[in-house]
């Protein structure tokens, strides 16, 4: 299915990319009341790292991703355990009031929000529940603040968009919601450098931005992780520190 933005390319980079907080996660799947047996859907699902969090709580998951390596790797991760349909946040393809709760982990920002909120209201059951999450790196952290700077130097007005930004106007603004509730915990993403760098191909947020860039902001990186002025404990593995956010809310 193509859509504005083509994440075939980046794909395979998917994979290395940090884990959603389990305990954060759990939380999600306490308040929604989603028990062993219960049904889901992880729109926008990549390659199945939520996917894999629903799978675990026993829940009967079906994973909705419009791109087709994505979806394919997604399969693959998941090891067929669930239902994957090539969809959007703006059309599913689920039936409607199917399911218990809907999850976007690190897509809702890249749906018309608006409409992805209706589509997730129509197949929510009665009382269902809405979670959006993402993972946003520590810029605190000296060594991703360091990064911070060598994305900066090449691109001074680079911004991470509504990926940043509190969700819960856009929720309750659409009418089919409750005032969501915001979580938030902290969980450290470690890997070798080399893993690290084959992440940073998949951020799609810098590669829009970078342009023509990005190769050399990637290489910089690179650089930078490799030499003396990077405060690792060890030279081949990295210690991320991020946060996981999220908004749940239910539906009204």
């Amino acid at each position: 299915m193509k859509t504005e933005w083509d994440y075939t390319r980046l794909a395979s980079s998917y994979l290395l990319r940090p884990q959603y907080s389990t305990e954060l996660v759990n939380a999600i799947f306490s308040i929604s009341t989603s028990e062993p047996g219960g049904k889901s859907a992880d729109i926008g699902a990549g390659v199945g790292h939520l996917t894999k969090h629903h799978l675990r709580a026993g829940l009967e998951v079906t994973a909705v991703e419009p791109n087709d390596e994505m979806r394919r790797l997604g399969i693959q991760e998941t090891e067929s355990k669930c239902i994957w349909l090539e969809g959007t946040g703006e059309v599913t393809k689920i039936g409607s009031k199917s399911v218990q709760l809907v999850t976007f982990g690190s897509s809702f920002n890249v749906c018309n929000q608006t409409l992805a909120l209706h589509e997730s209201h129509r197949i929510l059951k009665e009382k269902g529940w809405f979670a959006c999450l993402w993972n946003h790196r520590d810029l605190t952290d000296p060594i991703q603040a360091s990064i911070e700077s060598i994305i900066q130097a090449h691109i001074p007005e680079y911004e991470y968009g509504s990926r940043r930004e509190d969700q819960s106007k856009i929720i309750i603004e659409s009418g089919l919601f409750n005032n969501p509730v915001f979580l938030q915990s902290s969980v450290v993403h470690e890997q070798s450098l080399k893993d690290c760098v084959i992440a940073w191909r998949s951020h799609a947020t810098l590669q829009r931005q970078a342009g023509g860039k990005f190769e050399e902001i990637i290489n910089d990186i690179e650089t930078y992780l490799h030499g003396d002025t990077c405060p690792t404990d060890n030279h081949n593995m990295i210690k991320v520190p991020y946060q996981t956010v999220c908004w749940v809310a239910q539906a009204i």
